[in-house]
C-alpha cells in the first residue's frame, strides 16, 4: 500500500508483470500457441483463485481479457488490476465490468457485480481461452449492421442465445466467420461441452441458481487434463470421451489434426476419476487421496518405461509410502517408493487412501 500524509485514503504499487505472462489478447491473436494442457491447467488456475477470492466475501466485478494473464508453458495465472475488487453485495462502488463479459442482468442495468456475476464472467473467459470465441458471437452478430449500444444491450443483455444451444439454434456460428467456435467445439470432450452449454443455457435462465460454480470449473478443468492423449500419427492432443466412446462401440475416433485414427492408451480409475496413463502422465496427491484434493506440489506417481525393454511400460511409485498391487490373475505384492507396477489389464493399486484399476 502507498500513502501519503497529504493526501486523503491510499493507493497501491502492483510490481511488474513478468514477461513469462501472456495476456489472454495473445491467444486470441496466435501469438503464442499454448498445449490443451497448459490452457486447461490455467482454466483450473483462473477458477480456484477467483473462488478463494469469493469465499473471503469479495467479488471481483471485471473478469475479463485485461486482468488474467498466464503462462503458456505451465499455465500458471496471474490475476492482475485488484482494485476493482469489492465486498459482494455492496452495490456500485466501482466498475461494472468490461463490454462482452458482464452477465446479461449487469449490461441491462438490472444488477450490480457481484459474485453471481463473476460465475457468469468466468465462464466466459474459459469458452474464450479454450475456443477462441465468444459463446454468444454467431449468426445473431452477422445480422448486425452497427454494432452500437442498443445492438450490444440486445446481443449480450436482453437477448443473449448461446451459439450451441440445444434448444434454440438461431445463433449458430458462421462458416468464414466463427471458424474457431466451429473447429474447437467438436474437439472437447462432451462432458465439457455439456458444462458449457449449462453455464450460457441455465445461467442465464437462472442467474441466481443455474451458473456453473468456480468449484465445477475447477473439477472440469482437471478432469480435462487428465482426458488429454496423444495421436500416435502426428503427436498432437486429443482427448479421451467416455460419451463417445459408449455411442461409437469404443471407437475413440479420429485425430482432429490429422485424421488418423486414435490409439488410446492405457487409463487408470480412481474412484470417479479416469486418468489417461500416457507417455508423459503424472498423479498427484490430489488424485490418490481424498484429503489432499487438487494438491499437485509434488508428483505422486509417473508413468515409466521399463530400462531394458521399451515396449513395457509401468507406473513408478513416487510417494512416500508402499502401493500394495493386486494383478490380474490375483497375485499380491506390493510396491515400495522408486519401484514401479507393469501396466496390465485389471491390475490394482491400493495407493493408501484410495484404489485404481488399470484399464487397457
Amino acid at each position: 500500500l502507498a500513502v501519503d500524509e497529504q493526501v486523503e485514503g491510499f493507493g497501491y504499487v502492483m510490481g511488474l508483470r513478468p514477461q513469462r505472462f501472456k495476456n489472454i489478447v495473445d491467444l486470441m491473436k496466435r501469438r503464442i500457441e499454448p498445449t490443451f494442457r497448459s490452457l486447461a491447467t490455467a482454466g483450473f488456475h483462473l477458477a480456484h483463485n477467483y473462488l478463494l477470492l469469493h469465499t473471503q466475501g469479495f467479488c471481483y466485478r471485471d473478469i475479463s481479457f485485461g486482468n488474467a494473464f498466464f503462462d503458456p508453458d505451465t499455465g500458471d495465472v496471474l490475476i492482475c488490476d485488484c482494485d476493482n475488487v469489492a465486498p459482494d453485495g455492496k452495490g456500485v462502488l466501482g466498475v461494472l465490468g468490461t463490454p462482452r463479459f458482464m452477465a446479461p442482468e449487469v449490461v441491462l442495468g438490472t444488477a450490480v457485480p457481484s459474485t453471481q456475476t463473476d460465475l457468469f464472467s468466468l465462464a466466459v473467459l474459459i469458452f474464450y481461452m479454450l475456443t477462441v470465441s465468444h459463446p454468444l458471437e454467431g449468426q445473431n452478430e452477422t445480422e448486425i449492421k452497427c454494432l452500437d449500444l442498443p445492438a450490444m444491450n440486445k446481443l449480450y443483455g436482453s437477448h443473449p442465445v448461446f451459439i450451441y444451444d440445444p434448444a434454440d439454434d438461431s445463433n449458430r456460428p458462421v462458416p468464414g466467420i466463427h471458424d474457431n467456435a466451429l473447429a474447437f467445439w467438436r474437439i472437447y470432450p462432451q462432458f465439457l461441452r455439456d458444462t458449457f452449454t449449462r453455464a450460457f443455457t441455465e445461467g442465464i435462465r437462472n442467474a441466481t441458481n443455474g451458473r456453473v460454480r468456480e468449484s465445477e470449473w475447477r473439477g472440469q478443468m482437471i478432469r480435462l487434463r487428465d482426458s488429454i492423449i496423444y495421436c500416435s500419427h502426428c503427436g498432437l492432443e486429443n482427448f479421451y470421451d467416455a460419451d463417445k466412446l459408449k455411442a461409437t462401440n469404443g471407437n475413440p475416433g479420429l485425430c482432429w489434426s490429422c485424421a488418423v485414427q486414435l490409439i488410446l492408451p492405457p487409463r487408470i480409475r480412481i474412484g470417479n476419476q479416469v486418468v489417461m496413463l500416457n507417455h508423459d502422465t503424472q498423479l498427484y496427491p490430489h488424485h490418490t487421496d481424498d484429503d489432499r484434493l487438487y494438491d499437485f506440489n509434488s508428483p505422486a506417481a509417473a508413468v515409466s518405461r521399463h530400462p531394458t525393454d521399451a515396449n513395457v511400460w509401468g507406473l513408478k511409485n513416487l510417494s512416500d509410502g508402499k502401493w500394495v498391487v493386486t494383478t490380474a490373475d490375483g497375485e499380491v505384492r506390493d510396491v515400495e517408493p522408486q519401484r514401479s507396477v507393469t501396466l496390465g489389464v485389471k491390475t490394482r493399486i491400493q495407493f493408501g487412501k484410495a484404489e485404481g484399476e488399470i484399464r487397457i
